[in-house]
């Protein structure tokens, strides 16, 4: 894949717009974090892993900015910023593990003189891109193991390269498959209502000559039904310790209709995504959106004047709807339902 949605270059953070694709190919430049939290909070960059790379260099730059006399002075600073940042979207976790990683990283760096502090903290940020990037490709490699020689394979939402620093976590096992020469096949569903399937997962696997499908979120239980689907694959905003799965709203409704059909239910997500401090999904916090994304389609209205709308950005999905959970450690896979010791010595392993 080409593209990589986010870019570093000489103190600009750079970053396609995803909004307008795939009609317009639209670059935005950054170089301070308020630009950056409202980037995210707009979705201009979207994807948990790409909002956790998005909020490190966020808190690099502003870093960057701040002027203090000594370092309790300069972290309470850093610390407010990262505030600013953190409070953009609630339920991707991965956002609150960079901002974390690169307080940390600063706090063990206490000693340095100022400027060579700052520049330590925009070298994490570019690290922790770099990681993710590889993180997917390793991530690739394990769960392509569990996909069929030949078959077709449903995806929602969109879990590719634009959700991350680059390849992507469920895109990138379906990539890694069909780089070890399997024969797949996707069905995108379109993703209402911001339609990240019909808008985003289309365009990257054309990009990349893998044969793709798209249908409406409801078409997906009569493909099951029909015996045309093999496998699901979806990426995650935050999984829980008993490895309940938060995903963009639909979600759950696809593995329960997996469930229903026999077929294997697989995540695919890097270890920042588990967040092991909350037990179980009914702790995650789901993000409430604009109504209009619901009631118009860009500017065109589709539903009449004064209706009311619901507009939940994720459901949660639980664990024991999980056939297996791919990390760049390896693979969980659900025996009952029952995560919990899996994912600790997963998230052990990779720290």
């Amino acid at each position: 894949m080409a593209i990589k949605p986010i870019i570093y270059r000489d103190g600009v953070l750079s970053m396609i717009d995803q909004r307008l694709l795939p009609a317009q190919e639209v670059w935005l430049d950054y170089r301070d974090y308020q630009g950056i939290a409202q980037a995210i909070k707009t979705m201009v960059v979207r994807g948990a892993p790409a909002i956790g790379v998005a909020a490190a260099f966020g808190a690099a730059f502003a870093a960057a900015a701040i002027e203090a006399p000594d370092f309790t002075s300069f972290a309470n600073q850093l610390s407010s910023c990262c505030a600013v940042l953190a409070a953009t979207r609630p339920t991707a976790v991965n956002l609150f593990w960079a901002l974390d990683r690169m307080q940390r990283v600063a706090r063990e760096q206490h000693t340095l003189p100022l400027a060579q502090l700052q520049q330590r903290l925009l070298l994490e940020a570019q690290q922790i891109a770099a990681e993710d990037e590889e993180i997917n490709k390793t991530m690739g490699q394990h769960g392509q193991q569990l996909l069929p020689q030949q078959g077709r394979i449903l995806t929602h939402c969109n879990a590719g390269a634009l959700a991350t620093a680059g390849y992507g976590t469920a895109l990138g096992v379906i990539r890694a498959a069909c780089e070890a020469g399997k024969k797949i096949e996707v069905y995108a569903d379109e993703t209402r209502p911001f339609l990240q399937g019909a808008r985003l997962t289309a365009w990257e696997l054309l990009q990349d000559n893998i044969p793709v499908t798209l249908i409406c979120d409801n078409m997906a239980g009569y493909l099951m039904q029909q015996g045309k689907i093999d496998a699901v694959i979806v990426g995650a905003d935050r999984i829980t310790a008993n490895g309940d799965v938060a995903n963009k709203i639909g979600t759950y409704s696809v593995a329960v209709l997996a469930r229903e059909h026999c077929l294997p239910f697989y995540v695919a997500a890097p270890l920042s995504t588990i967040d092991l401090t909350m037990s179980d999904g009914s702790k995650i916090p789901i993000e409430q959106r604009d109504r209009r994304e619901v009631t118009h389609c860009g500017d065109i209205q589709l539903a009449p004047d004064g209706v009311a709308v619901y507009n939940p950005a994720f459901d949660v999905t639980p664990a024991r709807l999980v056939s297996a959970i791919i990390t760049e450690q390896g693979v969980a896979h659900g025996d009952n339902g029952d995560y919990g010791a899996q994912l600790q010595a997963l998230v052990a392993k990779g720290n």
